[in-house]
């Protein structure tokens, strides 16, 4: 059997991102999402998750789950047979970032967790106009009520005090793919460039359409990417 796929969501976002993929590839391979919820920094979170992985894996990562899986690559690139980097960028924030992450931890303290999702995230997170399709809102709200304001501060903690991962990305030696939305608002397609141009080899695919979410909103896509990617 092949190699398994070791699957890390974003940010207020759980196994449910990756429901597509788990469906498409679970029939030839083990596919297993991790939890990253259980503490504050990158460095512990990628530990929890190297120590329940299978012992060899294909790692792909979203958002939040390219910082880890960046991690991962740092603290055991032996036990990583492949990489996929969607929508995700290995720069720290600017300072405007850092601000907008700070203001949704206010948000959270006044009570309003799920308004980041209503209010802000839900208009960002998918391509312009998508945020109405019932399935598709109801997924993210699910998943950011599922996730919990408690997680979401450990999740934003370990995202404000991350390090810069781009001097790492030419150390990267396996099969990768670099994939994300062309109108993604979040990390935009110059993101996904630069870590293209980085990494050697690296394969990247930009998604007509499509946002953020890129494994909900484009599954048909994202789904061929990684096939290809897989199998390389």
């Amino acid at each position: 059997m092949p190699e398994p796929l070791l699957l890390i969501p974003g940010l207020m976002c759980t196994a449910a991102l990756f429901e597509p993929q788990v469906s498409a590839f679970s029939d030839t391979r083990q596919v297993v999402v991790a939890d990253h919820a259980g503490a504050h920094d990158m460095p512990a979170i990628a530990g929890q998750i190297l120590e329940t992985a299978p012992e060899r894996f294909a790692l792909a990562g979203l958002s939040m789950g390219v910082y880890l899986a960046l991690e991962i690559m740092s603290l055991a690139p032996d036990r990583v047979t492949r990489l996929a980097l969607l929508d995700g960028k290995a720069r720290p924030d600017t300072p405007d970032e850092l601000a907008a992450r700070n203001a949704l931890l206010e948000m959270a303290d006044d009570g309003r967790y799920l308004n980041i999702t209503y209010d802000i995230l839900l208009f960002r997170l998918v391509a312009a106009g998508r945020s109405l399709e019932p399935d598709l809102r109801d997924t993210i709200v699910q998943m950011a009520t599922d996730t919990g304001i408690a997680v979401f501060r450990r999740q934003m903690a370990a995202i404000i005090n991350r390090r810069s991962y781009l001097a790492e990305l030419r150390n990267i030696a396996c099969p990768t793919l670099v994939l994300t939305g062309q109108l993604d608002e979040i990390t935009p397609p110059e993101c996904a460039q630069e870590m293209a141009g980085h990494i050697p080899h690296a394969r990247l695919e930009l998604i007509p359409g499509c946002g953020h979410l890129s494994t909900l909103e484009a599954p048909d896509a994202v789904n061929a990417a990684m096939k290809t990617w897989l199998e390389t």
